[in-house]
């Protein structure tokens, strides 16, 4: 018999893990104030969801994040390095697409627990979940354009999924946030609750889970996946191209900086 797995065996710098019977609870932890994005992180976002998926001891998984962001999008530092040496953006386009790969073929169910802000990747991370339960306060976007990037790693593959291609255009092009009520109210993800009533929806759809057979709810997410593992694995190497190629252009410096300065950028269309 093969050795059992549990997601503790390996070490990890960016998650932390709680278990309650067979539920686990996988929470972005970053030393970042708002749980952006840098390459350690992004390589294990590449890596935890297979190994979520093989953990031997759960059923069920909870994704959220610690602190007050669930995950509010790329660092900015990391956005220098990537800018200096484009190689750098090169380099992490295979984990690009394995993030989404491995989310959406994971069987075991996956709910979101939307803590706070999710931006850019972090929301697509979310939206590929089975389930949003969000604090009502929490905002979700996809600001990719605000900082001169295709929105490449997967916001234009589920955002049009889930809310039609002509909203979810406008929201990708545009990079605007949307308040928990308003992502609710599009369709784009199942919940919006007070903060202190987050744990105890998300204990109500994790008991309705329990209630049914385990394989049929496995597979039965499985199934309702396919054509978006389909759609993905159609548009995933063009997004990461293109957000790749966006990367060298002179604006996406200026952006970067604009953002982080909290001005209007000075944009040349270069």
């Amino acid at each position: 018999m093969p050795t059992a797995f549990h997601i503790e065996d390996r070490s990890w710098s960016r998650f932390t893990f709680e278990r309650k019977g067979r539920v686990l609870t996988a929470a972005i932890t970053s030393t970042h104030p708002v749980n952006g994005v840098d390459d350690a992180m992004h390589e294990e976002l590449s890596q935890v969801f297979a190994d979520l998926q093989r953990d031997d001891g759960s059923d069920i998984v909870i994704l959220t994040g610690r602190g007050r962001a669930f995950c509010a999008g790329g660092d900015f530092d990391w956005f220098d390095e990537q800018i200096e040496d484009p190689a750098k953006f090169r380099a992490i386009a295979w984990d690009a697409k394995r993030i989404v790969s491995s989310l959406l073929e994971m069987e075991k169910p996956i709910i979101c627990r939307l803590n706070g802000a999710a931006a850019g990747l972090g929301a697509t991370i979310a939206l590929l979940c089975d389930v949003i339960v969000a604090d009502e306060k929490a905002v979700i976007g996809d600001p990719h354009v605000k900082v001169g990037l295709v929105a490449g790693d997967g916001g234009a593959l589920i955002w049009p999924q889930l809310i039609g291609y002509a909203k979810a255009k406008e929201l990708l092009m545009t990079g605007d946030l949307l308040t928990a009520a308003e992502a609710v109210a599009l369709g784009l993800i199942n919940y919006a609750v007070p903060a202190d009533q987050l744990d105890a929806k998300i204990d109500e759809l994790v008991t309705k889970l329990q209630a049914n057979p385990r394989w049929a709810v496995r597979w039965t997410k499985t199934v309702a996946n396919i054509p978006l593992r389909a759609l993905a694995a159609q548009i995933m190497d063009a997004a990461i191209g293109w957000e790749s190629v966006s990367n060298f252009h002179k604006d996406r410096r200026e952006a970067v900086d604009a953002f982080r300065q909290r001005r209007a950028p000075n944009l040349t269309g270069e």
